[in-house]
């Protein structure tokens, strides 16, 4: 065991045991159960989208009511980034993330078992709920276990599980759905989520720059079961905290306010709209690109084949962004990618209607939009102390979902008033290209 010290430690954890000297199992165990657990979400959110048309056949629903269904499970999303991440800045991490994942799995086992439309959109909300606190919670952690060269790849990665379990939604459904229906599908996905909320449980650690500054009971002895399986000296007690860091017990509406106080302001007011301008058109991608094709005569395969890229892009683009993190500034990176992106756009707008072309285009932009907007999740991360951190997060990830309401549904207003499908696409570049300007001014490494 390690030797049981004091003045090893400086009053800055992180720089001492996370930043310096080689990068622990620990810390890559940490890394990959939160981006299995976002894989999980991913998966369990977006298989309605797949059921979608059995559960509207068999419970006789209009397509009206099964839109309400969607939208319940996008509002439960905001509202778990909103109110039940910033929880994890006053009772930990680790205590968000394994209930939250329980509250996935258990909601999922009894839609698999619903029967009737107010069930549905009771249950998809719930779900949506414990789903927004994970993404929102788990990036704040994954941020506070990592060395700062590496702190935006991590932040991707973890982050990059939910649009891969979207991705695996539909492969897992051609194994299920055949032989157990739609509700084999609820099934399986509540049963793995309860299953890894379990594993959560045992292996997700809490964080220590959250027991170091904040300091529950018991955080000591937490402090050093953690340290030991970093291979790094316990403490005998803790370094006294410095000046700046003590202050009045914070709650969670004094957290939520301080993101507007006078030295946030600017940076969360630009961080909002950025992530709602990002989430306007990816969510009007990722509801429209199917049918857009269609639109433009193409087969339904077709349009099919062109969703799948864009989000096989989109998983590519998230590791690449994390890659060149570690070599150059964050908010550029993201920049670039998403300004680039909103060219995409206008580019595949204007290309010639081929085919091979068109799909060549949808990949890249799925890479560059995909993988700059996964990028805002470590820029909200970096942007905020550890004190208001999952609130940040939660708060930007939860206001910038709207967008993905108004997107989706100008859209279709703009489809039915005879818009083109080069016309949207040239529409909803120009979200993209303001998003990458205001993402260059927030100025993060």
């Amino acid at each position: 065991m390690a030797e049981s010290t004091k003045s090893m430690l400086s009053t800055d954890l992180v720089t001492d045991v996370i930043d310096n000297g080689q990068v622990s199992g620990q810390q890559f165990l940490v890394v990959g159960l939160c981006m299995f657990l976002n894989m999980l979400d991913g998966f369990d959110i977006t298989a309605m989208a797949i059921v979608a048309g059995a559960v509207a056949s068999e419970l006789e629903l209009t397509p009206d009511l099964l839109g309400i269904i969607f939208s319940f499970a996008l509002a439960g999303m905001m509202a778990g980034a909103m109110l039940l991440a910033p929880l994890s800045d006053v009772i930990g991490r680790r205590k968000i993330i394994v209930l939250s994942v329980i509250l996935v799995g258990v909601s999922i086992l009894f839609t698999a078992r619903a029967n009737t439309f107010t069930e549905f959109i009771v249950l998809r909300f719930i779900s949506g709920l414990g789903a927004g606190a994970v993404i929102a919670s788990q990036a704040a952690l994954a941020a506070e276990y990592s060395p700062e060269k590496y702190r935006s790849l991590s932040v991707a990665i973890a982050t990059a599980g939910y649009p891969f379990g979207a991705v695996m939604t539909s492969v897992v459904a051609g194994f299920i759905m055949p032989d157990f229906g739609w509700r084999g599908m609820f099934w399986f996905g509540g049963g793995v989520t309860l299953v890894m909320g379990i594993v959560a449980w045992r292996f997700i650690p809490e964080s220590l720059k959250y027991l170091f500054e904040n300091r529950p009971q018991n955080a000591l002895q937490q402090a050093n079961a953690i340290l030991i399986k970093l291979s790094k000296p316990t403490l005998s007690e803790f370094p006294d905290l410095k000046q700046e860091e003590r202050g009045e017990s914070r709650g969670v509406f004094t957290n939520m306010t301080s993101l507007l106080g006078k030295e946030h302001r600017k940076v969360t007011l630009m961080l909002w709209t950025t992530f709602f301008l990002c989430f306007s058109t990816l969510y009007f991608l990722m509801s429209w690109i199917p049918r857009l094709m269609e639109q433009s005569g193409y087969s339904v395969e077709v349009g099919r084949m062109a969703f799948f890229l864009f989000n096989l892009g989109g998983v590519l683009g998230v590791f690449i962004l994390g890659m060149l993190s570690t070599r150059w500034k964050l908010t550029n990176l993201v920049s670039l990618f998403l300004f680039t992106s909103g060219v995409s756009m206008v580019l595949f707008a204007i290309s010639p209607n081929q085919q091979m072309l068109l799909m060549v285009i949808i990949f890249f932009m799925g890479i560059l939009q995909q993988g700059g907007f996964t990028g805002l999740y470590a820029v909200a991360a970096k942007l905020y102390p550890t004190e208001i951190r999952s609130t940040g997060i939660g708060w930007a990830v939860g206001l910038g979902r709207s967008g993905a309401v108004v997107g989706p549904a100008a859209a279709g207003f703009l489809i039915a008033a005879g818009l083109t499908m080069s016309g949207n696409y040239v529409v909803f570049a120009l979200p993209m290209l303001v998003g990458g300007l205001l993402a260059y001014r927030l100025k993060v490494n």
